[in-house]
């Protein structure tokens, strides 16, 4: 549901159906990373690239890649030439353009496995590597702004984590072929709707920020956030068992849909702690 916080409060138009915040960036940046993005879908797609758990995995550290991006530019910490690609809603594009080139170039090399020169393994630790260079500039970016931020991004993280174990603990207790199926693409799923709720609620309710998604704000206003947190992660409960059978009968295409639904919830979740941890 959120796609993260402003950092002042707003009043959100009845009327209005996009986030704040996205904005489209100047026609060449928008013409030039839509047709590298259209480039390389023709590519995966005439491929019949595969999509395992474990690239939905590999994928994690390109989803932090992405919210860390546009948590630097909304801080204005990225050099002004390239922070239209680091915007949203470009920003996700830019992330695809990269990842999805790696995943191009590598092809379909084990994907069923971690390995150095895998497919997984590749994705992994190239998104692993970039993710933490985004997140010592966004660490720099924090000393140089004090004080450093970090309890209540910090809540956010270890709330998520616990969620997601007692996720697995239920799943795993009433229904484990929902966690044969899904594994840890499921797993995945519920820690990033966990931490986009949560982070969601400490900003609101602790460090001044306002949502930027209208339909999360009137869920908010109904029932407090409190009740966006329940509902977040309650949805994403629900919605891994029921793709379980789905991503048994159609692997790539189920796989593919858990990794587009953890990337709606631990992106938003990311680009919050990050943004805390700046400007909090």
């Amino acid at each position: 549901m959120s796609v993260g916080l402003c950092r002042r409060r707003r009043t959100v138009r009845s009327m209005q159906l996009l986030p704040e915040g996205f904005v489209l960036p100047p026609l060449p940046y928008l013409v030039g990373i839509l047709l590298v993005s259209l480039v390389i879908v023709g590519v995966l797609y005439r491929r019949a690239q595969r999509i395992t758990e474990q690239i939905v995995v590999g994928l994690a550290p390109w989803m932090g890649v992405g919210a860390g991006l546009y948590a630097l530019e909304q801080a204005r910490a990225i050099p002004a030439v390239v922070a239209p690609f680091a915007s949203a809603p470009t920003v996700y594009l830019t992330t695809f353009a990269v990842v999805g080139t790696i995943v191009a170039v590598v092809g379909d090399r084990h994907p069923d496995r971690f390995a150095i020169d895998s497919t997984p393994g590749v994705v992994l630790i190239t998104g692993t590597v970039v993710a933490v260079g985004v997140f010592a500039i966004a660490a720099v970016a924090a000393v140089r702004s004090p004080p450093v931020h970090v309890f209540w991004p910090g809540v956010a993280v270890a709330g998520a984590t616990a969620i997601a174990g007692g996720g697995w603990l239920l799943f795993r207790s009433f229904l484990p072929t929902v966690i044969d199926e899904t594994g840890r693409a499921g797993l995945l799923v519920i820690f990033g709707h966990a931490l986009d709720g949560l982070s969601t609620a400490v900003g609101l309710a602790f460090l001044g920020f306002g949502e930027q998604t209208p339909l999360s704000q009137l869920l908010i206003d109904i029932g407090g956030v409190g009740l966006f947190v329940v509902v977040k992660v309650f949805l994403a409960v629900v919605i891994v068992g029921l793709l379980a059978d789905y991503v048994r009968e159609e692997p790539s295409e189920g796989n593919l849909l858990l990794a587009a639904i953890a990337a709606v919830g631990l992106g938003p979740g990311v680009h919050n702690v990050v943004l805390f941890t700046i400007v909090g």
